[in-house]
């Protein structure tokens, strides 16, 4: 087998350059929200979900009680219930409540940071199904600068 010549690799790589530019050879297109991240409210993203949660007391939020720019807010979220398989993560006032869905393997602990964008006061809902069983935890967190749009 011979090896390829510097030659042959830029005219490969101007090649798939000019096929990327004029459309026939490109990234995947994004595609729009679909099922429960499609959703426009928390009662049909837990409904698209399949979820009809118990609040609990061993699912801890964490969400700042004032933020002061809506455009970050750090939520984090624990869960200590046994069989943690899914962590979702929902702003009830944004226009998809739905921001962030995490299937947590099996052995794993049931924890998460993550960052969201908030318009406006709102409540931040933690939704975990452990056991094939839904818990939820929430807390409003206000906003001062919106960060969706404001």
């Amino acid at each position: 087998m011979n090896p390829v010549t510097r030659r042959e690799a830029l005219l490969s790589t101007a090649l798939l350059s000019a096929l990327a530019g004029i459309g026939l050879l490109g990234a995947t297109t994004a595609r729009a929200a679909s099922g429960p991240f499609a959703a426009t409210s928390v009662a049909d993203a837990l409904k698209a979900l399949g979820a009809e949660p118990t609040v609990s007391g061993e699912v801890a939020l964490s969400s700042p009680d004032i933020a002061e720019n809506g455009a970050v807010v750090q939520v984090g979220v624990t869960s200590k219930l046994a069989k943690t398989t899914e962590i979702h993560v929902l702003v009830e006032k944004n226009p998809m409540p739905l921001v962030a869905s995490y299937r947590i393997p099996e052995g794993t602990d049931a924890f998460l940071q993550m960052r969201s964008k908030m318009g406006q006061t709102t409540n931040v809902w933690a939704l975990v199904k452990a056991d094939g069983r839904w818990y939820s935890a929430s807390k409003e967190t206000k906003v001062t600068l919106g960060g969706c749009g404001g």
